[in-house]
């Protein structure tokens, strides 16, 4: 399961079960201004890990792309496991022109592989423009653009109930410190301070990268992520000591460490914003926001807020992401045509029409911010753009799958034994480390 950073986890199973392996042309069109219809007649097949309303609303893009080239459009979804759906298609001659990839690992595999057309210059030309280097640098491999980053998700916000924190008599923290302190405070008024999705190890994991990198900053944090610094380093153990702080502290957690550890995603949304609230806040990425909408009814905005993740021992608050990188594959049948369709991703006139219709942050930094239908939306998207190059992608989703991305294993694994017992850092830290080391020798 390699969700996190895109609500796929976020529709329900029988839509994403509906989803796997369907396709979708494309429908009524959206519009997307004139175009000289140069591909009419030709179809595009793109595949991606999108079901249910993100398959629905990319396929708005779709529609648009359609109207204003002519071509025909096929989404096909292919669940989560993206590489292996891709590889054997493309081993039995059927492979899509188009693959929006979830991961920087998997996007590196991919080109590694030969799979890959190095984007066009009109693509490059827009993302160096539009776009925030780092973001070019996570779609590059040995120094050629193969990825261009459509949507993304902001991992570094924390959300809350403002009837909660209004209750308890205290304001969004600024500081780790202060959020700490807040949470005593709403614990002191009856409701948990935190819920924390420990069944679920990815989400332990964005905890983890936040409080790394705003304690170490983001050269560090690189080199984590690439394994060219070790587990073993006490930049590592102090950030574990940091986390294990909440971990251990009864007052903060719904339910202490044992119902966290038995609480997924979704369960730990709905234990702030459902119908019975047991906690004030919780933490994950922007994509929580879907949840309290979609399964409880909450206003975003005025039932459901966010803060920023806040900044942990005097360093700069951070800016965690994630995104899907649209690539071209080499066997797919229309390849041309799918580059041209990398080109009208790179404008801001496609990330427009998904950003009107929701659950959705571009990082093109052209994408004019009213596109966005609510306040929150735009706060999130334009925090994320600001953060410009100081963003950071996912670690977890920039290592081998076997440490970083695999349920019951790895990273996962070990900071769900840490959630259970957190009191030796060093020794976690430890076992992260011969994990890590395994996993990087492949």
């Amino acid at each position: 399961m390699t969700r996190r950073h895109t609500t796929t986890l976020l529709t329900c199973c029988t839509a994403l079960v509906l989803g796997l392996g369907a396709t979708a042309c494309g429908g009524d069109s959206v519009g997307a201004g004139g175009g000289d219809q140069a591909l009419s007649g030709q179809t595009i097949t793109v595949a991606g890990v999108w079901s249910g309303s993100e398959q629905e609303n990319f396929q708005k893009v779709l529609d648009a792309f359609s109207e204003k080239t002519g071509a025909k459009t096929q989404f096909v979804s292919t669940g989560d496991n993206v590489s292996t759906v891709v590889g054997s298609k493309i081993e039995g001659g059927n492979a899509p022109d188009v693959v929006m990839v979830p991961q920087v690992g998997v996007l590196q595999q991919f080109a590694k592989k030969g799979w890959l057309r190095p984007l066009s210059k009109t693509t490059e030309k827009s993302v160096t423009a539009n776009y925030a280097p780092v973001w070019k640098k996570y779609g590059s491999v040995d120094g050629s653009l193969y990825g261009l980053y459509f949507k993304a998700a902001h991992k570094s916000t924390v959300w809350y109930s403002p009837d909660a924190l209004s209750q308890a008599g205290v304001k969004p923290p600024k500081t780790y410190e202060e959020m700490l302190e807040a949470g005593h405070t709403v614990s002191d008024s009856g409701l948990a301070a935190f819920t924390v999705a420990g069944q679920d190890g990815w989400t332990l994991t964005d905890w983890f990268e936040n409080i790394y990198l705003s304690q170490s900053g983001p050269d560090m944090y690189d080199s984590l992520a690439t394994h060219r610094l070790k587990w073993t380093d006490a930049s590592v153990v102090k950030a574990l000591t940091t986390l294990g702080k909440l971990f251990k502290d009864k007052q903060l957690i719904s339910g202490g460490q044992k119902e966290a550890l038995n609480t997924d995603f979704p369960g730990s949304v709905e234990k702030v914003f459902g119908p019975e609230p047991t906690a004030g806040m919780v933490y994950e990425g922007d994509f929580v926001a879907g949840v309290a909408k979609d399964q409880f009814g909450r206003k975003i905005g005025e039932d459901a807020n966010f803060f920023p993740f806040p900044a942990v021992d005097g360093g700069p608050a951070p800016v965690v992401s994630g995104g899907d990188a649209a690539v071209v594959l080499k066997d797919g049948k229309n390849a041309k045509a799918g580059m041209q369709f990398l080109e009208y991703l790179a404008t801001p006139e496609a990330a427009e029409v998904w950003a009107k219709a929701g659950g959705f942050l571009s990082p093109n930094r052209k994408l004019d911010l009213a596109a966005y239908g609510d306040d929150v939306s735009r706060a999130t998207a334009k925090s994320l753009v600001d953060a410009g190059d100081s963003v950071r992608f996912d670690m977890s989703d920039q290592a081998p799958a076997a440490f970083g991305g695999t349920k019951g294993v790895g990273e996962w694994k070990l900071l769900q034994d840490f959630l259970r017992d957190p009191s030796d850092p060093k020794d976690i830290a430890g076992k992260l480390e011969s994990a890590a080391a395994k996993a990087y020798r492949g």
